[in-house]
């Protein structure tokens, strides 16, 4: 088998969510066409596992975000560590890459999971906010934690207790992602933080930060001494107060997407707010891009695996959930992907597999550098809104 970097960002597709689809409580919790979303509890909606007699899973997953072959087999892409867990397991998985956007999924199976109807898949993988939208509605199965002791043993500390799943009953991270800074080195010193970004005189005009607004805001709440994963109006007002005084210094270039690739890449800006994953997809073409991590701290998210309610086959799942969190296989796996390994040992691992990433700090963060990164604050539907108004007025959107 040979591991090649993935150079698709996966931030591109959250890109342009509504934010205001991006509470978590109950008075958030809505369905796309704005009617409220059914919510079903354990008692109401029983599933029955199937795993013993029948040894398959269906698995959805994001396009690119498993490990290929290089080279096809009688016209089929191969899945190495796919492959592997099926010979170890003897279970067959029908592996699906249908989900595209975290709100067109949830457009796909509402209906079922809010029927409490089977939406014909085992296992799929979305995005934090999304998660936590599911299993407050009660469309997410409870984990065994006895069938997935690698994750007990593996998971980073960093991501065992997040505010939408506090210990991780319902859910397991696939992979994880930062956002920071990168600079282009040949154009511009070293940017070590966000204040020297959006205010040293040799910048001006040829920074940008992201249209996102938890990553950015995230960033101006640090600026202002505030905790980002809980805050009050008067710390918001304030942190989008310092935003205001950048976007009219001129400092600021744009806001973006993640076009902002190319006009580093080429240097048309010196330096940017940055995703983990576009950073080091330009790295493997251009030793001049680099990544930091910003005094004022990282933000950070994650995919995690989730078993919906009515899915048949949860051991199988969480068999394979086990599965990923071996070291090895997790490396495997993050050595193509080139996003962080939530994966406790798979460092050593990777010496083996990938030497020239095991020191790569977008795939293995340093224990103080995960120390440093924060969740935005979860918000309800009528905050959320407030805020996205607020900061589009500032940036222009």
């Amino acid at each position: 088998m040979s591991v090649r970097p993935n150079t698709v960002s996966r931030r591109s597709v959250l890109t342009g969510l509504s934010l205001s689809a991006l509470g978590l409580s109950g008075s958030s919790l809505l369905s796309g066409c704005g009617t409220p979303a059914a919510k079903q509890t354990e008692a109401q909606c029983v599933s029955t596992d199937l795993s013993s007699s029948e040894k398959v899973l269906n698995f959805s997953n994001w396009p690119s975000y498993m490990d290929e072959a290089d080279e096809k087999v009688n016209g089929k892409t191969v899945l190495p560590t796919l492959a592997g867990f099926e010979k170890q397991s003897g279970i067959k998985v029908t592996y699906t890459t249908d989900i595209n956007d975290n709100q067109e999924f949830y457009a796909k199976v509402k209906d079922q999971l809010g029927a409490c109807q089977p939406t014909g898949r085992d296992l799929f993988v979305l995005t934090d906010w999304m998660a936590g939208r599911m299993i407050q509605l009660g469309w997410i199965q409870k984990l065994d934690k006895a069938k997935i002791p690698n994750v007990d043993a593996n998971l980073i500390p960093t991501l065992r207790h997040p505010a939408w799943d506090e210990n991780r009953d319902f859910s397991v991270p696939w992979t994880t992602g930062l956002t920071g800074i990168a600079y282009n080195a040949k154009q511009t010193k070293e940017v070590r933080n966000f204040t020297e970004l959006l205010t040293r005189p040799d910048l001006k005009g040829k920074v940008t930060l992201l249209t996102e607004m938890r990553d950015t805001m995230l960033f101006m709440l640090r600026m202002i001494g505030a905790d980002p994963t809980k805050f009050t109006d008067e710390q918001w007002t304030k942190a989008l107060e310092k935003l205001q005084g950048f976007v009219a210094s001129s400092q600021i270039r744009r806001f973006t997407g993640n076009d902002y690739i190319q006009d580093l890449n080429v240097g048309n800006i010196h330096a940017c707010e940055a995703w983990s994953g576009d950073v080091i997809a330009l790295q493997a073409d251009n030793p001049d891009i680099k990544w930091v991590v910003p005094e004022e701290g990282l933000s950070i998210w994650s995919d995690n695996l989730l078993v919906p309610n009515k899915a048949t086959h949860k051991a199988n799942a969480e068999a394979l959930m086990n599965y990923y969190y071996e070291p090895t296989v997790a490396a495997t796996l993050s050595a193509w992907m080139n996003y962080i390994c939530p994966v406790k040992g798979a460092q050593q691992a990777m010496e083996k597999i990938a030497p020239d990433l095991v020191d790569s700090p977008l795939i293995f963060p340093t224990e103080a550098d995960l120390k440093k990164t924060y969740l935005f604050m979860p918000l309800d539907e009528a905050k959320a809104k407030q805020y996205e108004s607020d900061y589009n007025r500032v940036i222009g959107g």
